[in-house]
């Protein structure tokens, strides 16, 4: 599609670094073209990375993100780059994964969303976290997240 078409993006088809922080990052959205319509968008980021809360040692995540919309879609760049701005970032695994899954959940306001947090261990224990914001929409086909549970995952 022609880029006149989204004059509001400002990340999309230009050189943007990735922001500082979270906090720094701009999340934008386009209209969904077909609001009536109950179906999912998933999002897949295998190799998101943080820093421990307490050693600010790397931790690393595969996540994936589902989520029905409503009116809006997230824009994949400005998203790719909010996780991206994780990267320095000091956080437990359970405070990424539910900061990521609420902001984007205030951010559209889908009619459902869920983030799987599934994150390789650190000291032999990997934790997984989950966070959804309610029950899915009836009819919805909703596959599964697809990342086994913890055997070296790769």
């Amino acid at each position: 599609m022609p880029k006149s078409k989204f004059p509001t993006l400002t990340q999309l088809g230009h050189t943007v670094p990735v922001p500082a922080s979270p906090e720094d990052a701009v999340l934008e959205r386009v209209a969904n073209p077909h609001p009536g319509t109950t179906y999912l968008v998933r999002f897949t980021a295998p190799e998101f990375t943080t820093l421990c809360a307490v050693t600010a040692q790397p931790d690393f995540a595969h996540l994936v993100i589902d989520y029905v919309p409503r009116r809006w879609l997230i824009e994949s760049k400005s998203l790719k780059l909010y996780l991206g701005s994780f990267r320095n970032e000091r956080g437990f695994h359970e405070d990424c994964t539910l900061k990521i899954g609420k902001t984007l959940a205030a951010r559209l306001a889908p009619r459902w969303l869920r983030i799987g947090g599934y994150w390789y261990p650190r000291g032999g224990m990997p934790i997984d976290v989950f966070y959804q914001t309610g029950a899915p929409p009836r009819g919805l086909w909703l596959p599964d997240q697809g990342v086994p549970s913890y055997r070296g995952r790769g």
